[in-house]
């Protein structure tokens, strides 16, 4: 009988030291499709001349809300879409703290850059015949969006059970830099294999008390651009989340896009190669969660703001005039969207308000979200700087006002350089300070965590 007791209370030990450990968390998720009912206007490329024709695969709005034991709140909010204007951030944040008690700085709002997506409320309208129209049904589809965001927030509170973080990270090879030299001087978009590029892909996998997975939230640096045709559709991210959600049911894929302004999908241009990479990047997540799994753990912290990120020399009156009456259709027609800024206002404006979120989950991940089609520069230099066991960037968060280029691209010029500007009502391009302003924000905004 002696000789046994060892033996018991071996199994005994083994049977304790298997059970996983106690959730540190609270965490739930909702899901709402926000496939447009109309036919209305696409976003993402100007020179779309008819709304949509149909649905190629349906859209997406997802909210996680994670709790730490002291009871501090944070709701994520990721979607197929281009982009979400400054606009409907604030209209959001401000009905869920009121309704929920999460404050500003504890809300992040994702866009997957999805350009086979809808637009949304804007006064960037090309292309059209019948203007007002095309306006009202963006902004129709754009006040119901913002409500159907609050309302998928007070979902996931009401799903919320004990829960366990864990972070993991796998590879994706699909994105490529997409700027390269043409010999004059300038850049061509086109795949470009020696440019820098962020293939890293990063997961936070979320399971309640009984090891079920809740959420699996994964990230890419790469636009969502695959696709060019008149259908809705989440492109590569869509499927990934798709091919995910099959293969772990019960669960919520949510894409969080990263700074991916200069990275496109190679190849590219139908829908089955969109499927293709969604299957890479799926793939890539699997991949992730057979590695070692990161136990995160700890309290939660966020903070946000707003800066004022400079423009460049402004244009004056006379320069813009002249600039009306250039052969160049773009050039002519941002001067005359400018001057309607100018003859509204009587003056340009110098900066933007720029939004710039940390996010602290535990004491190991370190989450940046930044507005804007953010370059690969930013992610690779914050993942260098940032001193802390696990970095994540993210870009296209709380607004897209246009693209974030570094010094390095800045002064290159192009497209994502300042450009691209002129597609909208900026009325120049960013001060080559832009990068610094941004990097030593994210860096206060850290410290204040500790």
């Amino acid at each position: 009988m002696k000789a046994l007791l060892p033996i018991c209370l071996l199994l005994v030990t083994l049977v304790f030291a298997a059970e996983p450990p106690k959730p540190s968390w609270k965490a739930g998720a909702a899901i709402a499709k926000i496939t447009p009912e109309k036919m209305i206007w696409m976003a993402g490329y100007a020179s779309r001349t008819k709304p949509a024709e149909g649905v190629e695969q349906d859209l997406f709005a997802k909210a996680l809300v994670i709790e730490d034991h002291l009871g501090s709140k944070f709701a994520l909010i990721t979607t197929d879409l281009v982009g979400v204007p400054r606009e409907v951030r604030l209209f959001v944040a401000q009905e869920v703290q009121k309704r929920y008690g999460i404050d500003a700085a504890h809300l992040a709002i994702n866009a997957s850059h999805t350009h086979s997506g809808p637009e949304l409320r804007s006064s960037r309208l090309y292309g059209t015949d019948d203007p007002p129209r095309r306006e009202a049904e963006a902004a129709e589809y754009t006040d119901a969006l913002q409500q159907t965001f609050v309302r998928i927030v007070g979902e996931a509170i009401d799903h919320a059970v004990p829960a366990t973080l864990n972070y993991c990270k796998a590879r994706c090879g699909f994105a490529m830099n997409r700027r390269t030299p043409n010999g004059q001087g300038g850049w061509n978009n086109s795949p470009n294999p020696d440019g820098p590029v962020d293939h890293s892909v990063p997961v936070l996998k979320v399971t309640d008390a009984a090891d079920k997975e809740i959420a699996l939230v994964f990230g890419y640096a790469c636009h969502c651009t695959t696709l060019g045709h008149q259908k809705f559709s989440g492109d590569y991210a869509g499927y990934a989340q798709e091919y995910l959600q099959a293969a772990h049911p019960g669960v919520t894929a949510m894409f969080m896009n990263g700074c991916s302004g200069d990275q496109n999908p190679y190849p590219r241009r139908t829908v089955e190669l969109a499927q293709n990479h969604g299957r890479s990047l799926a793939t890539a997540v699997e991949a992730a969660l057979t590695t070692k799994l990161v136990p995160i753990t700890g309290p939660l912290k966020a903070a946000y703001q707003e800066i004022e990120l400079a423009y460049d020399t402004l244009p004056t009156r006379d320069q813009l005039v002249d600039q009306q009456k250039s052969t160049n259709k773009l050039d002519a027609a941002h001067a005359g969207r400018v001057l309607e800024v100018l003859n509204l206002h009587g003056k340009l404006p110098q900066d933007y308000p720029y939004p710039v979120q940390v996010l602290r989950l535990g004491t190991d991940l370190t989450w940046v979200m930044l507005a804007g089609e953010v370059v690969i520069d930013y992610s690779l230099r914050l993942k260098s700087e940032i001193k802390d066991p696990i970095v994540w960037v993210s870009a296209y968060t709380n607004d897209v006002p246009t693209y974030i280029p570094s010094l390095r691209i800045w002064k290159e010029g192009g497209y994502e350089g300042g450009d691209a500007m002129k597609w909208g009502s900026h009325p120049t391009r960013w001060n080559p300070k832009v990068e610094e302003h941004i990097i030593s924000t994210v860096h206060t905004l850290r410290d204040q965590l500790e």
